[in-house]
């Protein structure tokens, strides 16, 4: 079988080398796996401590190979997307300009098989916008990443981001809303990261969305492409308690209007959760993702498999839907583009 991994994490090793040079939060430094923990702020007792597969795409795609199937993959950021607003401006839009350019690199090498998508860092309008613009239209990328913060501010929902999802929804380009490390860790601490990793960056991720519905962000820009990580957080599960509870925003429609017209994918380990997704999005508005290194895709196949999904259904879930959504290309065009 032909899938297409929707969520993939691979992370380019130079950006990490760069921040151990750093002295002050945040940082990163070397760690006793041969790679890297990083730190984002004092205080809370949370820090990535990342192995050895979130940097290879080689061995990535021979782990993908051993599945049975034919994976292509879609490179997003993940909980790291927060690190390049939290860092001075100049120095953030230096590194998201290389992370972007490692991106690039990558398409070129695995031309059809890995699509990679931008870092933007969003400490001011103008160095997000010409991120933006020098993403797409010098290096090609297929869509960006919006963190869950900016740095430590929740507010993803300001008046100095519309132009941002304006620009992104006149290019139809998907945005993999993820979230960070950088607001619920303070009051979910302790247990070695436990509870901040179970409930602190579900919660963060579904605050951020229904920050983009209630500010009206998702009313302005109709076209606008949010792809909800993790299933869609605890959105489709309260879909009922957001309607009752956001009439004060004076929005329109009801809230769950505005969710249903987000994409998420198949990102929780346990297959009622798939099913609800899907019940509650629809099927064509979910895509196969396992979250890869932190999930073992062979997991989120055998998941899968206990839905019961029709043919038809499959196909949309394990390679039509990418393909549609996210815009990729055919692996003829794109090698076409890369000669």
């Amino acid at each position: 079988m032909h899938i297409i991994d929707s969520h993939f994490h691979w992370w380019p090793r130079p950006i990490f080398e760069a921040l151990c040079k750093r002295t002050s939060v945040p940082l990163a430094k070397p760690n006793d796996k041969g790679c890297y923990t990083c730190v984002l702020q004092d205080g809370p007792d949370y820090v990535m401590n990342l192995w050895p597969e979130w940097f290879d795409l080689d061995d990535q795609f021979a782990h993908m190979d051993k599945l049975g199937h034919q994976v292509d993959a879609v490179g997003s950021i993940g909980p790291f997307s927060v690190y390049f607003s939290a860092l001075p401006e100049a120095e953030g839009r230096d590194l998201a300009i290389q992370w972007n350019e490692e991106m690039a690199a990558a398409q070129r090498r695995y031309p059809g098989r890995f699509w990679g998508s931008a870092a933007i860092p969003f400490q001011s309008e103008k160095v997000a916008m010409d991120v933006l613009d020098d993403a797409i239209n010098r290096l090609g990328l297929m869509g960006v990443n919006l963190p869950g913060s900016i740095g430590a501010d929740p507010r993803i929902d300001q008046d100095r981001m519309q132009s941002f999802y304006a620009r992104c929804a006149e290019l139809d380009l998907p945005i993999f809303l993820h979230p960070t490390d950088a607001v619920f860790n303070h009051m979910l601490d302790g247990y070695n990261g436990a509870l901040h990793l179970s409930l602190g960056r579900v919660m963060e991720v579904s605050v951020a969305a229904m920050r983009l519905v209630l500010s009206g962000t998702m009313e302005r820009h109709p076209n606008l492409k949010i792809v909800m990580s993790h299933t869609g957080g605890a959105l489709p599960y309260q879909s009922g308690r957001m309607d009752k509870n956001t009439r004060a925003a004076q929005l329109p429609r009801p809230a769950s209007e505005y969710i249903r017209r987000m994409y998420t994918d198949t990102v929780t380990p346990h297959s009622a959760g798939m099913r609800f997704a899907i019940d509650y999005y629809g099927i064509d508005r979910v895509m196969y993702g396992t979250d890869y290194p932190c999930w073992d895709p062979s997991a989120c196949l055998r998941f899968i498999e206990e839905l019961q999904l029709s043919e038809a259904d499959q196909a949309k879930l394990f390679r039509d839907n990418a393909r549609r959504i996210l815009n990729l290309k055919s692996p003829a065009s794109a090698q076409a583009a890369a000669e």
